[in-house]
């Protein structure tokens, strides 16, 4: 069986290693996974293959020019899924320069790396190479009551963070229409899962839940996303890689729209259901409203008929069915949120600065 090569960068964060974990299922695909191991990136994730002998973990960043032109004239890799980037809307108001750093200067390196190494391939496997850029729906800017974002919606970031996904895909087109180099580009909804870094809304009211704290809802809590179970994404991104066609974009989005206050029922709810003998029920009642984010999107949706139609991607799991494997994965894996909240982060409010 031939061996596929895979440089997966920030595979050691929410979505990127939740992806490296899928592909070590199977027997034909090898990840070097390069990761900065920031505080959103934790070796813990990746314990259940740290003996695997198809992922070669490697702690870098990717603006580490010469890094990169060594992992690539190295292990030769088929494609390169890029990860990695700083993701936090609340961190990007504290600390943008961070953000500009990584997710644009850092994929100017990893693309420029790429082209470079895509140049020296020989016809057959230029050919076949690959530059898939994993982004955000939040470049879209905010919606209105009605819409969805498609492939074509104009950019209109509003926040560092946004700005920086923004400028990291514009990029990722000028790397296509420019040099040839075969990139793929997807722009996703709000992943929730497994293994996400307890900053997150979803973990971070389960972590406090169970620990009887507040749960933080920002303003009235009526903003809306369109919430993406974090397997339908990984598969997304493999139907890309597979199918898509160079050059092209694909949103992904779970075709779920939620206000934030009604996931936080909902997660309450199930709390309810599933620790019965819990002393903080109803769980409800730990909600207590905060002063909302500094220029808070109001709503996103991701219209997904281009993967849909053109690739035969589809979410197999519910918001419902999807939501409760996340809260039973939390509360099973308790000592994981206990080990990434080591002191580093504990859980503050972030984002308040305005000047």
């Amino acid at each position: 069986m031939t061996t596929k090569t895979w440089l997966v960068t920030g595979g050691a964060g929410f979505i990127g290693g939740n992806f490296v974990l899928r592909q070590m299922q199977r027997d034909n695909t090898q990840i070097i996974n390069l990761d900065a191991l920031t505080y959103a990136g934790n070796l813990d994730t990746l314990e259940s293959i740290k003996d695997h002998p198809g992922h070669v973990f490697v702690l870098g960043d990717i603006g580490d020019r010469s890094l990169l032109e060594y992992l690539l004239n190295r292990y030769e890799p088929d494609a390169v899924v890029n990860f990695a980037a700083e993701s936090h809307v609340d961190r990007s108001i504290d600390a943008p320069e961070t953000f500009i750093q990584t997710n644009v200067l850092g994929t100017f390196q990893l693309l420029d790396a790429a082209r470079q190494y895509w140049r020296s391939l020989p016809q057959e496997r230029a050919l076949k190479f690959r530059f898939l850029h994993v982004s955000t729906d939040e470049v879209y800017g905010s919606l209105g009551e009605t819409g969805k974002f498609t492939e074509t919606t104009r950019y209109q970031p509003n926040s560092p963070y946004s700005a920086s996904k923004a400028g990291s895909d514009h990029l990722v087109r000028a790397y296509y229409h420019t040099y040839g180099l075969p990139v793929l580009t997807t722009n996703c909804s709000n992943n929730y899962g497994p293994y996400q870094f307890p900053e997150k809304l979803i973990p971070l009211m389960v972590h406090n839940a169970i620990n009887g704290k507040p749960l933080p809802v920002y303003g009235k809590g009526a903003n809306i996303r369109d919430w993406l179970y974090v397997e339908d994404h990984c598969r997304a991104i493999e139907f890309v890689l597979d199918k898509g066609v160079p050059g092209e974009v694909y949103n992904v989005g779970g075709n779920t729209e939620k206000t934030n206050l009604d996931v936080v029922h909902t997660l309450c709810d199930l709390l309810d259901e599933l620790l019965p003998d819990s002393p903080h029920r109803p769980h409800r009642n730990l909600i207590t409203y905060v002063a909302d984010r500094p220029g808070h999107d109001l709503r996103y949706a991701i219209d997904a008929t281009k993967i849909s139609q053109l690739l035969g991607w589809a979410p197999l799991e519910t918001f419902e069915t999807g939501l409760r494997k996340t809260l039973q994965w939390y509360l099973d894996n308790q000592e994981w949120t206990a080990r990434v909240m080591d002191g580093s982060y504990m859980g503050e409010r972030l984002g308040l600065e305005e000047n």
